[in-house]
């Protein structure tokens, strides 16, 4: 039997298209976010979410011991802030700085301003995941779009951000 080859899984897994969120909390005073894919919706009653965060991260022990967050779904026009939560060693004083964003009216999590909708979430379970952790929360709130807005959602496909191409 031979090993998983894994430069191929992760092609692989990266042909499965997914929403890019940023997922933000606020612990001691500093906010902190990060850029995921890989975010849920679990389940209607009660209405759970998750998301995974690299258990190397720093946002991983910061949104863990905060116990509540937000996740902010990005339009298609966010790729600049999607590339920059996601870089690795980014300073962590001001990481939002270049985004407008206000705190959530029921976590005080980081809210983008811009963002398609929004979700307030306090953790009700964490899980092993290897080299990641499974985070599960509750939605406590719900932030919806403008009804003019009709802006498309920014995604993530082989490796690269994409846009939705209009029907027709």
């Amino acid at each position: 039997m031979t090993g998983l080859d894994r430069a191929a899984y992760r092609r692989a897994a990266g042909r499965f298209a997914s929403g890019i969120m940023v997922v933000s909390t606020r612990q001691a005073g500093i906010d902190h976010a990060m850029t995921v894919t890989a975010f849920t919706s679990v389940s209607l009653d009660p209405v759970l979410v998750l998301f995974c965060a690299e258990k190397v991260a720093r946002f991983h022990d910061a949104v863990l011991a905060a116990g509540t967050w937000a996740a902010s779904v990005l339009r298609e026009d966010s790729e600049k802030a999607a590339r920059w939560l996601a870089t690795r060693g980014r300073p962590l004083a001001g990481q939002l700085d270049a985004f407008r964003h206000h705190p959530g009216p029921l976590t005080g999590a980081p809210v983008l301003d811009d963002a398609l909708s929004a979700l307030e979430c306090r953790t009700t379970a964490v899980h092993d995941g290897g080299d990641h952790s499974i985070v599960v929360g509750e939605v406590l709130g719900v932030t919806e779009p403008s009804p003019d807005e009709d802006m498309g959602p920014l995604l993530h496909f082989s490796g690269r951000y994409r846009r939705l191409r209009p029907d027709g």
